[in-house]
């Protein structure tokens, strides 16, 4: 009787500390994140974002199910996430998923939303075909919504809800302008980059020509290739807008190319002396380099044409980057025509950092100059190494106030064109220059999510040797674990049992 009182007695201990431990679980919220990538540690930004928002957040998942194993994870990842935004808003953000493939109406409800389906290889058997999967989301926030209309595996997944919550949430937006009035690179022509900066910020045109034009109400100045020269007087107030404490961004050209014609010229728009009176000289020369990107041309053998690509050094493939926020995460950047950029101290209270550099085996060609396409280039042809092609001035650049300017010496590696020339840039071309530009304007963190990504590491990519000892590893460790521990409980009665038949035991 007294063992089974002790047994109930013990039991009901169980069952209260289970309970304690889940009512503690819900009121106190932790989770202990050993993966290289932090991929379950909400940044310190959204934790601000979800700390200000002031209504419930409603995220409708449309997911498919029953799909191959990289998309189901990407299921159970996003779900966690939002698992994680849901703790730490204390509710504010509620989350449901619908399967749109379940029948016709959801499925149309989901493309009324915004979520088209993609195309999947699925294998089955011995063979692959392709299946339709909605793989999006909607973010609600009072009567306004947010589509995230694909979220692809790996995807910085915490920047795309961060930033559709914060686009919802935020009633002033801080401001940039992008300077006109010189022939620059139309907004129309950049939809990408605009896009993207329209998250967070309201971006406006400034003409300085125009005598109501207050540029003080902007964060940061955007200047993109400006064909005709800059007057003295609105250079000046490019120095009244840096000694207000503001920023700079220019992407300009000093050197422009014409596939067309095949001709190299060199440009100017009074941004460069402007610039080398605050030691950056971007020098109006033609960047060549080994690693690059390629041209198709028409080529002839006999009674036909056809099309190749060709190398060619003028278009430099940019994989070096210093380890700052504003090129945190890029890997490679297209650029067109880049020239190199040369620093000279001036001014003890400004720092110089270059942000882009080539790579080991490049070199300069001086305008004037003809391209020939198929030129058989060598070794000789790329004498330098590490030539800067983006940097950055921080510090007392005019007046007392610390301000910064980010220069990259091509005008046009942002930009997607218009109508029928319009294409598609890059991604890491488009973080380029939005992570510079937020990096110039944003206080709030998020430019730390937007290369962030998720490190996969897939058992196909393993060896075979090391697939083998992980599969007979997780198949024998739990069975030699319960051998050992009950090889040890076993020991333990046994010398319990030969302790007690010893006659002086108590």
């Amino acid at each position: 009787m007294k063992n089974r009182k002790s047994i109930l007695t013990y039991l009901l201990l169980v069952i209260g500390v289970i309970i304690l431990v889940n009512i503690l679980a819900d009121r106190f919220f932790m989770r202990l994140d050993f993966t290289a990538d932090r991929r379950y540690t909400l940044s310190e930004a959204t934790r601000h974002i979800l700390g200000s928002i002031n209504e419930t957040v409603t995220v409708t998942a449309y997911f498919s199910e029953e799909l191959p194993s990289d998309f189901s994870r990407l299921r159970r990842d996003f779900k966690e996430e939002l698992i994680e935004y849901s703790t730490r808003s204390k509710g504010r953000v509620m989350f449901e998923f619908i399967n749109p493939n379940k029948d016709e109406a959801t499925e149309q409800k989901a493309m009324q939303e915004g979520i088209n389906p993609v195309l999947i290889n699925v294998r089955e058997k011995d063979q692959v075909k392709q299946q339709k999967a909605y793989l999006g989301a909607v973010v609600h926030y009072g009567d306004k919504k947010e589509v995230i209309p694909v979220i692809q595996p790996g995807a910085a997944m915490e920047y795309a809800l961060s930033t559709s919550i914060k686009k919802l949430s935020v009633e002033n937006k801080p401001k940039i302008a992008f300077l006109e009035g010189h022939r620059e690179n139309s907004m129309n022509t950049m939809i990408q980059m605009m896009q993207s900066l329209s998250v967070l910020y309201d971006v406006e045109p400034l003409n300085l020509k125009d005598s109501a034009a207050k540029p003080e109400q902007y964060k940061t100045l955007v200047i993109i290739d400006p064909k005709d020269t800059i007057p003295d007087y609105q250079l000046r107030k490019l120095d009244e807008f840096l000694a207000l404490g503001k920023n700079i961004y220019i992407a300009m050209n000093r050197v422009n190319g014409n596939l067309q014609t095949s001709q190299g010229t060199a440009v100017s728009s009074g941004l460069e002396s402007w610039l080398e009176k605050k030691g950056v000289r971007v020098n109006p020369n033609f960047i060549v380099d080994q690693n690059c990107g390629s041209v198709t041309v028409n080529q002839q053998q006999g009674y036909m044409t056809f099309q190749s690509n060709l190398k060619f050094p003028y278009l430099p493939l940019i994989t070096k980057f210093a380890a700052t926020p504003a090129t945190k995460g890029l890997t490679s950047v297209m650029l067109q025509f880049a020239s190199s950029i040369d620093y000279f101290a001036l001014n003890k209270e400004v720092s110089f950092t270059p942000l882009a550099s080539t790579s080991d085996k490049t070199g300069t060609e001086n305008p004037p100059l003809t391209f020939n396409i198929n030129r058989a280039w060598q070794q000789k042809d790329f004498p330098m190494s590490n030539l800067t092609v983006a940097a950055q001035l921080s510090g007392k650049i005019t007046g007392s106030a610390n301000s910064r300017i980010i220069v990259v010496s091509d005008g046009d590696f942002m930009v997607n064109g218009e109508g029928q020339q319009a294409r598609q840039i890059q991604p890491d071309n488009l973080n380029f220059i939005v992570n510079a530009i937020d990096w110039l304007s944003d206080d709030t963190g998020l430019i730390d999510l937007r290369t962030k990504e998720v490190n996969s590491r897939p058992l196909d990519q393993m060896d075979d040797g090391k697939k083998a000892l992980l599969k007979y590893l997780n198949f024998l460790l739990p069975i030699l674990l319960i051998i050992g521990a009950g090889l040890f409980r076993w020991q333990y009665r046994r010398n319990l049992r030969m302790k007690r038949m010893n006659e002086n035991y108590f």
